[in-house]
């Protein structure tokens, strides 16, 4: 099979793996100005108690440098920062008006001169071997195209001693409670999509990424295969979103 030939999913679509970049900009480039209340509309708030989970495990510290990759308008970036003190945090996204809505945040809060914002891609870093002391995505790998090379890459860039962590909407280990959910899923956050931003397609199809990606455990076989040591996770609202952890040791 040769480069062209390869398939990957968008949704439930399946389309050519060289178009899923553009179609995953296409999705947040729509959606950019009001990312944020939906993210509060869908989750009903909970993404933020979530996020604040993630900073719990994660633990930053004074003088760390941490990349957080598909990091938007800077949620994770801007948590990181408020634990961590004296740090310098990169978000790199794949979306420039993602990355236009974090930068007016960052101003607004005076936080500038600690934030760098880079367009790129997470199968790609523009970032040199053992650069930074923390790597973080947070409901971003599902999008990338090949999510094993975007590991491959956090391995990478982390320096020896660094850290992984992954926060993704996952599966719920118990059969009613997942059609309940799935049945908000795909009817309730799409109308919502279509409410508040306008735009009803983009979330229909982040509700069946969602649906797509890879359970709790098969992602740690993941997170393993890309080197990282002592990989761990715990799921959060009981498997609708889960957090996964490893080392560069």
């Amino acid at each position: 099979m040769t480069e062209t030939d390869r398939t990957t999913h968008f949704g439930y679509e399946t389309i050519p793996e060289e178009d899923k970049a553009g179609r995953v900009r296409g999705v947040f480039s729509s959606v950019a100005d009001k990312y944020d209340v939906m993210n509060d509309a869908m989750s009903l708030g909970i993404h933020r108690l979530w996020k604040d989970a993630m900073m719990d495990w994660l633990a930053p510290r004074p003088g760390q440098r941490l990349l957080d990759v598909a990091g938007g308008t800077g949620d994770i970036a801007f948590r990181f920062l408020d634990r961590a003190g004296q740090s310098e945090a990169t978000v790199l996204d794949l979306t420039a008006p993602m990355l236009d809505a974090g930068r007016k945040r960052a101003e607004a809060a005076d936080r500038a001169d600690s934030l760098d914002w880079v367009v790129g891609d997470a199968m790609a870093l523009p970032f040199a071997d053992n650069s930074f002391d923390v790597y973080t995505i947070s409901f971003g790998i599902r999008n990338v195209t090949r999510p094993q090379d975007a590991l491959a890459e956090a391995f990478r860039v982390l320096r020896p001693g660094g850290r992984l962590m992954v926060l993704e909407f996952s599966q719920i280990p118990n059969d009613l409670m997942q059609r309940l959910y799935d049945v908000y899923s795909f009817n309730a956050i799409p109308v919502m999509g279509r409410v508040i931003t306008g735009d009803r397609e983009s979330y229909q199809y982040l509700v069946e990424s969602i649906r797509r990606f890879p359970d709790q455990e098969t992602f740690l076989s993941m997170v393993r295969q890309a080197g990282l040591e002592n990989a761990k996770y715990r799921n959060l609202s009981m498997g609708i979103a889960c957090l996964h952890s490893g080392w560069k040791l």
